[in-house]
């Protein structure tokens, strides 16, 4: 926040990159020949120009005039990784993120009632940035720097804040939470995003915790554009002044923050009163023998049954369609109580037969990122192990 914050004085742009791998630091020094980091790090490895923080002495001024930032300045642009594995660049205004935040403030009921924030999220990922570091700026609210990882961790970070207080989080660091052991604080609210959430996980994620959990929709290239208290709803409720149309076979959002119609990369059903259903990424769309599913259901039955700890469906290669549509797909769980068989057997009683995984693998771990997604590279990567234990 504090970096953000001195670019957006001195009038520079905070590039956002999801790793910070050699080959994504040379791209971000093409994108931007003049780019440096900024780090508080005694050391790194970073392969471009450094600029420590802190290098200035003397007393910071006792009171600060809150600055006017130009409502069409570009402040920030968040990468993403692209289906091919390129970084790719999305630009960000100040009055845009503005009106974005404010508007979720509005839905979350933080307008007027600032909470203290704890962030398990990376804060240079879309959700994580919007969350952990503009939500607070731009509300009121208090930022906690810290960002354990450890549910015990975590327990004693968000038990110490003073009430009212909020955790943002992912589906898998809740699922994480709630397997632990940890004396799990009560929360005044709890924000997931960046993958759907089970309702039953939502339910006893509100059990535990003492508090609403509110499910967050959006995208890198949108921003946050809708919410949901998932262990009470199933549809989704839009930012103010956001729409919905169809067109070309994909849903477009307008309005609102948004600075021109941009078309979302999942499947919607939008709804008579302007609510909407998600029905998962249109990449995860599975087709085989004329039967239709996705990665996500597929995936949510998995994990579903009972030892099964954490798992996912994917394709092991790149989608392959014809008359026939995709010809197979596999999957990875981490099971240590269960073999392959007794997997099988349980996901023939939840899915049609036609999309069991071939194969399956049982591996001690998933390659999550930071944010708790399944790169897809990384995922198919598992079939190259010699130690995985396929069925």
């Amino acid at each position: 926040m504090v970096g953000f914050a001195a670019a957006l004085l001195s009038g520079r742009v905070s590039l956002l990159p999801p790793t910070h791998t050699p080959e994504v630091v040379r791209r971000l020094a093409a994108f931007a020949p003049d780019v440096f980091c900024l780090s508080d790090a005694a050391g790194g490895d970073i392969d471009l120009p450094q600029l420590r923080y802190p290098q200035c002495a003397g007393d910071a001024p006792a009171l600060w005039p809150v600055p006017r930032i130009e409502c069409e300045r570009t402040v920030a642009f968040v990468f993403t990784s692209g289906s091919s594995g390129v970084p790719v660049p999305h630009r960000k205004t100040w009055g845009r993120l503005v009106q974005c935040i404010r508007a979720g403030a509005v839905r979350l009921g933080l307008e007027g009632r600032p909470h203290a924030l704890l962030a398990t999220v990376p804060p240079q990922h879309m959700y994580g940035f919007e969350s952990s570091v503009l939500l607070p700026m731009l509300s009121g609210g208090a930022l906690c720097a810290e960002r354990p990882f450890y549910p015990a961790d975590i327990c004693a970070q968000l038990a110490s804040l003073p009430a009212p207080r909020a955790l943002l989080c992912t589906p898998i660091h809740l699922r994480v939470l709630l397997e632990s052991q940890a004396d799990l604080p009560r929360s005044d609210l709890l924000l997931s995003a960046t993958a759907p959430l089970a309702q039953a996980l939502a339910l006893e994620a509100e059990r535990r915790f003492h508090g609403p959990l509110m499910e967050i929709y959006g995208s890198t290239e949108t921003g946050q554009l809708a919410i949901r208290r998932t262990a009470r709803e199933s549809a989704w409720r839009l930012w103010p002044a956001v729409e919905l149309s169809r067109a070309g076979g994909r849903t477009w959002a307008r309005g609102g923050h948004l600075e021109q119609p941009t078309p979302l990369g999942d499947e919607l059903e939008i709804l008579a009163d302007g609510r909407f259903h998600l029905h998962g990424r249109l990449a995860d769309q599975v087709n085989i023998a004329g039967k239709r599913s996705s990665l996500a259901y597929l995936t949510q039955q998995l994990t579903g049954i009972e030892g099964v700890l954490d798992g996912a469906f994917f394709f092991p290669g790149p989608a392959r369609a014809d008359e026939l549509g995709v010809t197979r797909v596999a999957a990875a769980a981490v099971a240590p109580s269960l073999d392959a068989a007794h997997i099988l057997k349980a996901l023939r009683e939840r899915i049609d037969p036609v999309f069991l995984p071939r194969p399956l693998l049982l591996i001690e771990r998933l390659p999550r990122n930071s944010t708790g997604k399944l790169p897809a590279q990384a995922l198919r990567a598992l079939l190259a192990d010699p130690l995985r234990r396929p069925a």
